[in-house]
């Protein structure tokens, strides 16, 4: 297995112009951290293309740890996720139109995987630096918990570290908006620089 960090974003949906998670991850494309290369990949907003391009990363770049980001509008924290479950809901369409309801992600698959991220631990040393974060038991059930399942289901019983964190709005989102949380690139990027090193260490 390589030295590899794979971080996934995922492209802008619901009429959005762009995607903080994918805005977060490109910033570390190509970055060294300990001896450990980041390869940062933007994942289509679309249920089963997500997870077979995923796939496509895995195999080619063998990482050791993989964490795949999603925006989570209208929250006041990074969202450690805990939990991804074996079901496909979606309240608005994805990116192809696609709108599962109700949905298995992979028959007589495990009704749900717990994280392979170490959250409480990273949960710690974010909450140390001031950054606004939380432990969250429900990715939903839209492309973010979709992508995540299979992740799981992927590494579930190999020795890949990897898991889903879900940040909110950036500030460029909403400077039209009043009352509407969000967090600045140079605090998302902090908390990843914490997050990776944590992990490596």
């Amino acid at each position: 297995m390589s030295n590899k960090i794979l971080l996934t974003g995922f492209e802008p949906f619901d009429g959005e112009t762009i995607n903080p998670s994918w805005e977060l991850v490109k910033r570390f494309h190509h970055k060294q951290i300990s001896q450990h290369e980041i390869i940062s990949k933007q994942i289509p907003t679309v249920f089963y293309e997500s997870q077979e391009k995923l796939n496509q990363y895995i195999k080619e770049y063998d990482p050791k740890i993989i964490i795949c980001f999603g925006q989570a509008g209208g929250s006041k924290s990074i969202r450690l996720e805990r939990i991804a479950v074996n079901l496909n809901d979606a309240r608005i369409p994805d990116n192809k139109g696609q709108q599962p309801i109700d949905e298995t992600i992979i028959k007589n698959g495990p009704n749900a995987y717990f994280t392979k991220l170490p959250v409480r631990n990273l949960y710690h040393v974010l909450d140390n630096e001031n950054i606004p974060v939380s432990l969250s038991l429900s990715a939903g059930a839209y492309v973010c918990n979709h992508i995540f399942y299979h992740l799981l289901h992927t590494i579930y019983d190999t020795d890949k570290m990897g898991g889903f964190i879900h940040i909110p709005y950036i500030d460029k989102q909403v400077k039209d908006q009043k009352d509407v949380f969000s967090l600045n690139l140079k605090t998302l990027e902090k908390a990843l620089n914490i997050i990776i090193t944590s992990l490596i260490d």
